[in-house]
């Protein structure tokens, strides 16, 4: 990790950088990838299929055969597992219901919204080097709860042509209702877009790599709405001299194992807890099977050093982090003073893995920034809310000279006449 003591402001927008592919070239392959699953579907998605997951296949679609293979050979304890997790995701997401709740703005004139479920949603399952099913929860449990009649899946098959048997089997827990194996920026295609057999979407969900972020922003331009930007995962860690090295050391580690493009930065007033948790992360890091993805993040990330906490959380606020840990004997205080992170985990008993997986909070968050303007995906995701009025006579009374005034001062006599006619009679 690079160290960095008492950066100026001046410096805050570079260290604010996530490491990223040239965007020309970036936008320029994806551009190209869309374009040619628009225009020859499913051949294409099985020509890409070969040509970047190395494995020819005859169809997209997963099987009911194959789902319950994958079912009944994955492991007891993972299906334990994935249960609980899923409860407890459901349990959050249940919560989050809404009330319909009519408000009275005038005597007679009522107003209200209600919410109707997206009907088709699409749900990208990253399946590379780590294969994402606690995403199939993250993303397929709101969903159900909010009533999308069909949820698609795509995910990248492996070497054997196969999905992963977790996601499959979490899949099936969910309620998903189609599932497909396609992986990257043609998956995001053929769920914007349509093919032969992908049906196509209202919206589409889930993180993915440079490339199926880009995807995912290009198709939001041409009118398929998507979760958020949700690109390489990246935490940023708040500790203090009382915080455990080993601890701190594993939160990095646990999200710069992703990827390469992953970024894990570690800030602190403290320089010898930074010194700490970077010859524990050294330590750590020896023992990890996915080590040299993990030292190649590093090689991106960052450990700075603040004169003044306040600096410190104006820092945090300019990054904007995906995750932000905060593994401080005041972190309660600290965390008064956050505007800008997609989730964030308390004390020194919170690791941001338990986010990730089974504490119930949805881990498909905003990154590079984006949590200035985003929130993470939650039931309301699923949903789009119709306003509803109704206005009684007596009401039309009160209301309709106020509409009468306003429509004729910009010009607009239909709409005055709307009103006027009604109150005429």
């Amino acid at each position: 990790m690079k160290q960095v003591i008492n950066p100026q402001a001046s410096q805050w927008p570079e260290l604010c950088k996530r490491p990223q592919l040239e965007l020309d070239f970036l936008e320029g392959s994806v551009n190209n990838i869309l374009e040619r699953v628009r225009k020859s579907g499913d051949a294409a998605l099985l020509e890409f299929t070969r040509q970047f997951d190395g494995i020819v296949l005859d169809k997209l679609v997963v099987t009911p055969e194959e789902v319950s293979a994958a079912t009944q050979n994955l492991a007891a304890t993972l299906k334990t597992a994935i249960i609980a997790a899923a409860k407890n995701i459901e349990v959050f997401h249940a919560a989050q219901t809404r009330s319909v709740e009519k408000i009275e703005t005038m005597p007679g004139v009522t107003c209200w919204r209600k919410a109707t479920p997206i009907q088709k949603v699409g749900i990208y399952i990253p399946g590379g080097t780590a294969p994402l099913f606690s995403t199939v929860l993250m993303l397929a449990i709101p969903a159900r709860l909010a009533g999308c009649k069909e949820v698609i899946l795509c995910s990248p098959p492996d070497k054997s042509g196969a999905i992963h048997p977790a996601i499959l089997f979490a899949a099936q827990l969910t309620g998903v209702t189609k599932i497909f194996k396609a992986g990257g920026a043609q998956a995001i295609a053929a769920m914007a877009y349509g093919t032969e057999s992908v049906p196509q979407v209202s919206k589409i969900f889930g993180p993915g790599n440079q490339y199926v972020t880009k995807a995912k922003q290009i198709v939001s331009q041409q009118g398929i709405a998507i979760d958020m930007p949700a690109g390489p995962s990246e935490v940023l860690v708040i500790a203090d001299e009382a915080a455990n090295p080993a601890y701190v050391a594993a939160d990095l580690l646990s999200q710069a194992e992703h990827g390469a493009d992953s970024q894990v930065v570690l800030v602190s007033t403290t320089q010898t807890i930074l010194n700490k948790v970077q010859a524990e992360v050294t330590k750590q890091l020896a023992a990890l099977p996915r080590k040299e993805l993990a030292q190649e993040a590093l090689n991106n990330s960052l450990s700075i050093r603040f004169e003044t906490e306040s600096e410190l959380i104006d820092f945090v606020n300019a990054y904007a982090p995906e995750h932000l840990i905060i593994n401080t004997t005041n972190n309660k205080v600290l965390e008064q003073q956050i505007v800008n992170a997609g989730s964030i985990f308390l004390g020194e008993y919170t690791p941001e893995a338990a986010g990730d997986y089974a504490s119930g909070t949805n881990h498909t968050l905003p990154t590079n920034g984006f949590a200035k303007a985003f929130g993470g995906v939650a039931l309301e995701s699923f949903t789009k809310y119709i306003t509803i009025q109704e206005i009684t006579k007596a009401g039309l009374q009160v209301i309709g000279p106020i509409v009468e005034t306003m429509a004729e001062a910009e010009q607009l006599k239909a709409h005055a006449q709307a009103v006027r006619v009604r109150l005429s009679n």
